[in-house]
């Protein structure tokens, strides 16, 4: 996959226009689409690469609706490596998270799918999945969805709507203002990094569950720890690292639409964490440290 996403942005870069503000336009949409499907930040931009260079093969003036036809082959490109990343996550070391999205200040993803979302959409089949995001998130109607999927429009239809049922648990109960996520998401870097463990169990919820993603690249817990129990005696077993080697923040952050922040850990480690909360408590925390998965964010490590 590396090798063929140098050579297709190879391509790119040898054939792009110089102005294309259709496809320019179109680009920011067409990524968050392929994002959502795959869960992956570096496939979602070769699919789009991909799609570009499909895009350069026809005449603009020839695609009556350039939106419809740049999702079709989106869509199309990525339910076809939905099938091999889904054997490969079979085989997956430990919990598995998709890539963690930086949400700078200045900007709002509007979609409303936050990392638990992006999480139930993994138990979804490769239609399913397709159908319930271009319908329910990006408002294609079924008719629109039947010729992208290759399927029925009653079949669209129900594809969407069993997708709905498997991931209506996933969907927040309570949605919390980001300024107050942002204040836990304070709280809990200070009281997890010195020791404070009364300070850190205030802010967790009985049922809090813990998912950390090393894919046996870098040490992660190896198994997701539910009830508040199992996290507080591993944050425990952490408080001696953390006080030798002192995790270093890079900044605080929403990540997939939750409140959170970016460290660098020992061993000079890059790290993502994202907090579910809900009625100010956290149920859920979310820690992705694959180097794999975090590329994208390695610019950051400088920022203050």
């Amino acid at each position: 996959m590396r090798k063929k996403r140098r050579l297709t942005r190879w391509l790119v870069s040898m054939t792009e226009r110089p102005t294309d503000p259709v496809f320019t336009d179109l680009r920011p949409g067409l990524t968050r689409l392929a994002y959502r499907m795959l869960g992956s930040v570096a496939d979602a931009e070769d699919i789009v690469q991909e799609a570009y260079l499909r895009w350069l093969g026809v005449n603009p003036t020839d695609i009556r609706e350039p939106a419809a036809f740049l999702r079709t082959i989106v869509t199309r490109l990525c339910l076809n490596l939905l099938k091999s990343a889904r054997r490969q996550r079979e085989t997956y070391i430990g919990p598995w998270l998709p890539e963690p999205v930086f949400e700078p200040d200045e900007t709002r993803i509007d979609d409303n799918i936050t990392l638990p979302l992006m999480i139930a959409l993994e138990r979804l089949s490769p239609l399913e999945r397709a159908a319930f995001l271009l319908h329910d998130v990006f408002g294609m109607g079924f008719d629109e969805i039947a010729p992208v999927i290759d399927r029925e429009t009653a079949t669209c239809r129900k594809l969407a709507s069993r997708a709905r049922q498997n991931i209506h648990t996933a969907r927040p109960r309570f949605s919390v203002p980001k300024d107050q996520g942002m204040k836990i998401a304070s709280a809990f870097f200070t009281a997890s990094r010195t020791g404070d463990l009364q300070a850190l169990r205030d802010l967790l919820a009985d049922d809090v569950a813990a998912y950390a993603d090393g894919g046996g690249r870098v040490p992660a817990t190896p198994v997701p720890l539910t009830g508040i129990s199992a996290v507080m005696q591993r944050h425990m077993e952490m408080a001696e690292g953390f006080a030798q080697s002192p995790s270093r923040l890079v900044r605080f952050a929403m990540i997939d639409g939750l409140p959170g922040f970016i460290t660098i850990e020992a061993g000079n480690i890059l790290q993502t964490t994202a907090l579910q909360i809900e009625r100010g408590r956290i149920t859920a925390l979310y820690v992705t440290r694959n180097p794999d998965k975090l590329g994208h964010l390695a610019h950051h490590r400088t920022l203050q």
